[in-house]
């Protein structure tokens, strides 16, 4: 159920401006017999089929006398500035999978976006009420309605019959489609983000007198930092602030500016935006802090009411280094420094340090942006930015929260894909779980290939590498120092970051000790000794990176009495290549002050130099994880054979029906739900007494006769430490006493029992969903059975699940081995495992009241997989889609 059902949403036009979009109702009446009134001929006729203008009065009285008494009829408006813009309608056609749609855009607002956006919400709408395709009629020259299907990304079809062509739209969400929603989306948003990040002109308002003002201090840094537009500020009762001409309002401006940044104290937010918007302002970057809920409600109602995009509140501000713009807009004490790093972060005080940071590394910044409490511009939007910049090549966030996680692990992942995205793994405290979930936050992370660190100074050392040196493809490393000492630390460091330091071969070997001094070893570490020269060094470096022995090198080195006396300069050797090397050089400088620097050479090849070499070893891991996620080809949804959503949809409708608040699904409704989507389950049946058991037992006896029986009631989750299960069963002697034993010590609480044949042997494994109220769906996996509480050997993504996201959740936990013979394990059917993760990640995104689901054990073999025993919760919620374009 799109949002749009229940309330307006805002969402952005491919100009940049934002329209509401809402149910249209009888209140529209007279607002949609204007739209068609104020048509052109040509296009009254290409929607009519006629000139005539009576059709507008009919269509308006279709829209206002839809209502609940008229189901399968749907329409949506999109307004701008309280005038409607566009309308499109559907209607069902019987038996009620297929409707007909037609759609209107204002005189004026063609090409803008406008129909396509809302034939989006609208098949948003129509999947949810089961509708699966869209019919319209058209004339055959409406290449404007062509254009729309054409460049919806769905499945299209025409059908041309003279002067007309019928068109059919099937409404699958593939991903051919959601790429198409992705480009849209993206074009609209960094069009809207220009007066925002690219401003021609700036204006501050709330510059006070005080030097120490937060307004102050950004109009000064503006005009320090050589803005190339022009700059204005707004004060009252001043004629000149900093040596800026000042006017008493915005209107009062010799011209509207692109950018406001607001300095004043909250109460007086909500009124400014107002007055900005009104004036025509296109962008806000709003630095004040403390709004309450009121505040908050009015400045984002201005922003959205006058086509304002919004960086912030509570912020310091945004910069673009770009020599066009020259922008710094922050209270920050330094400048940033040209560069391309894209940065964004919620802390001020995290974005002073990192730009800093990456201005003493000499990486500096293509654009950063504080986006403070994140009312409207988000690191969704900085993260398209700089994929469209065409400056920025390595992108920083240090985000708090996360507004629409799973359309951020969309575009990350296909912006991690162009260059490396960093950010700083916060949250992994008792307190930071409260807001940011740890397994959810990691497999966001891990799919969507970004690269997590737990510092900002790690973040800091892996920008390092990540600028300035080729990627590894693989962990294998070479040490080389000029002590043995220094290269034990070195190598002990790589091997607690899961990096090998392999024995060298025996040819290498020998080449490497032609080419160092008399002593040294190269076996690996590689140690030259302290008499090895500059020269040696060199050459002993570049023969490592060109062999392919290995896929990186590490260099530690230590200041000598014998370099200093030969004057030989062992740092400089590392740098002195004419060009970059063709594999990863890093050096541990022990001596070295800051923990991280950039060596540069003459022709700006630069080398990252820590003064710990778990700080190397560390950076370099998170390399070599970052080639590996590279190496994986992008991996589609696959399309599941045998699911029956509109029947699990059913079911699930039903059970809420009868039980508003949730609660947990009986054995009979979880198998058929299992059913609907093809989840393979040990053959079982339900008993309510001891003859009934007894029968069950008889027909489900394997070829040895044994079965297991299983009590049931509403709320039992733990049925081993219940003891309320009993295995192996060989007769019904046995049955009818197991029976009786439930009976007698769970009494009135028993409402049946579970029979099943004995499972033959296998591994057991856990699979389940939980639904993250942020996050969406998560699936997990791991080791199962009795123990799967106690070890926790589970790894978790995000549905929905591509191919490699179930290949990585069934090779994470560190019992995969066991999947593949290990000790004697039974080999299991590893493609039979992975369609149950699939189709349960199916489920649970066809389903958003699947609160949990547990499959324990899962039972794997070399003959397929069976599910032995389920528990499934359902609470009441909203179907809620990730990828429909609305704003905050």
């Amino acid at each position: 159920m799109t949002d749009v059902r229940q309330a307006p949403v805002h969402a952005l036009l491919t100009d940049g401006r934002t329209v509401r979009i809402r149910r249209a109702d009888y209140r529209d009446r007279a607002a949609v017999r204007r739209l068609y009134e104020e048509m052109s001929p040509e296009n009254l006729r290409q929607r009519f089929f006629t000139v005539g203008r009576a059709s507008a009065a009919q269509a308006a009285d279709r829209v206002a006398d839809a209502g609940p008494a008229r189901p399968g009829y749907c329409a949506l408006a999109a307004e701008h500035a309280d005038r409607l813009v566009g309308l499109v309608e559907y209607e069902v056609v019987p038996p009620g999978t297929t409707a007909e749609i037609s759609l209107a855009v204002a005189e004026g607002w063609h090409h803008r976006g406008v129909a396509t956006l809302l034939v989006e919400h609208l098949a948003d709408a129509a999947r949810a009420a089961g509708v699966t395709a869209f019919t319209a009629d058209a004339l055959s020259d409406n290449h404007e309605l062509r254009t729309v299907f054409r460049d919806l990304g769905l499945h299209v079809l025409p059908h041309y019959d003279g002067p007309e062509v019928s068109w059919t739209v099937r409404l699958t969400e593939d991903e051919g489609y959601l790429s198409a929603v992705d480009t849209r989306g993206r074009t609209a948003d960094v069009v809207s983000l220009r007066p925002l990040l690219q401003p021609h002109s700036v204006a501050v308002i709330g510059a006070g007198r005080k030097p120490g003002s937060l307004g102050r201090a950004i109009l000064r840094n503006i005009c320090r930092g050589s803005f190339g537009g022009r700059v204005f500020a707004v004060h009252p009762e001043v004629s000149s602030i900093s040596g800026v001409h000042a006017y008493p309002s915005v209107t009062a401006l010799p011209e509207v500016p692109d950018l406001a940044v607001i300095a004043v104290p909250a109460p007086a937010v909500p009124q400014t935006a107002e007055a900005c918007g009104k004036a025509g302002v296109r962008a806000l970057l709003v630095v004040s802090s403390g709004l309450d809920a009121h505040q908050a409600g009015g400045l984002t109602g201005a922003c959205r009411r006058y086509d304002m995009r919004l960086a912030g509140p509570e912020c310091l501000g945004l910069a673009n280094t770009d020599e066009s713009v020259r922008l710094d807009a922050t209270f920050a004490a330094n400048h940033p420094s040209p560069g391309t790093a894209g940065v964004a972060v919620q802390s001020g005080g995290v974005g002073i340090a990192l730009l800093d940071g990456l201005s003493r590394l000499g990486i500096g910044v293509s654009s950063f942006a504080s986006l403070g409490d994140k009312y409207d511009v988000s690191g969704n939007d900085m993260l398209q930015w700089w994929e469209s910049d065409g400056r920025t090549e390595l992108a920083l966030l240090h985000l708090e929260s996360f507004g629409n996680p799973r359309a951020f692990s969309r575009t990350a992942r296909r912006v991690s894909r162009r260059m490396p995205v960093l950010t700083v793994d916060a949250g992994r405290s008792e307190t930071g779980r409260r807001t940011a979930p740890t397994v959810t936050r990691q497999a966001l992370f891990t799919q969507a290939g970004i690269t997590a660190t737990h510092s900002m100074a790690e973040l800091l050392d892996t920008a390092a590498l990540l600028h300035s040196q080729p990627l590894p493809s693989g962990t294998k490393v070479a040490v080389v120092s000029n002590t043995a000492g220094g290269g034990v630390l070195a190598t002990d460091a790589c091997a607690d970051m899961g990096l090998s330091v392999p024995a060298l071969g025996t040819n290498l070997i020998d080449e490497l000790l032609t080419l160092l001094p008399a002593g040294a070893t190269a076996t690996n570490p590689v140690d030259t000794t302290a008499a090895v020269s500059e020269k040696q060094l060199r050459a002993c470096v570049e023969r490592l990176t060109a062999h392919g022995a290995v896929d990186a090198v590490l260099v530690t080195l230590v200041p000598t009495a014998v370099a200093a006396a030969t004057g030989d300069d062992l740092v400089r050797s590392l740098t002195a290549a004419p060009g970059p090397l063709p594999r990863p050089v890093v050096a541990v400088l022990p001596a070295q002050a800051a923990r991280v620097e950039l060596l540069a050479a003459r022709d700006e090849h630069k080398v990252p130099a820590y003064c710990d070499a778990q700080d190397a070893a560390r950076a370099l891991a998170h390399a070599a994880a970052r080639s590996r996620w590279l190496a994986q080809p992008p991996s589609p949804i696959p399309e599941l054979a045998d699911v029956e959503t509109h029947r699990a949809r059913d079911l699930v409708a039903a059970f809420l029906d009868d039980n508003p608040e949730g609660g947990w699904l009986d054995p009979q409704a979880i198998a058929t739900l299992l059913g609907c989507y093809g989840v393979p389950q040990l053959p079982w049946a339900w008993a309510r007494d001891e003859d009934e058991a007894v029968a069950a037992a008889q027909r489900l006896a394997g070829s040895d006769g044994r079965v297991v029986m299983k009590a049931h009631w509403p709320g039992l989750l733990h049925k081993s430490e219940q003891h309320a299960v009993h295995l192996d069963l060989h007769n019904a002697a046995q049955v009818r006493a197991a029976h009786r034993d439930l009976v007698a010590r769970f009494g009135d609480r028993l409402t049946g029992v579970v029979v099943q044949p004995l499972a033959e042997r296998g591994t057991e494994w856990f699979a389940g969903v939980k639904q993250d109220e942020v996050f969406g769906p998560l699936v997990a996996f791991g080791l199962g059975g009795t123990a799967t509480e106690l070890l926790a050997d589970r790894t978790a993504r995000l549905a929905p699940l591509t191919g490699h996201d179930v290949r990585e959740l069934i090779t994470s936990p560190r019992t995969t081995p066991l999947l593949f013979g290990y000790a004697g394990s039974p080999t299991a059917d590893v493609e039979a495992l992975e369609q149950v993760l699939h189709r349960l990640s199916r489920m649970a995104c066809d389903l958003p009241q699947l609160a949990q689901a547990d499959l324990n054990p899962v039972l794997s073999g070399p003959r397929g997989v069976s599910v032995l025993d389920v528990r499934v919760r359902l609470e009441p919620r909203h179907a809620h889609d990730p990828y429909l374009r609305r704003l905050r």
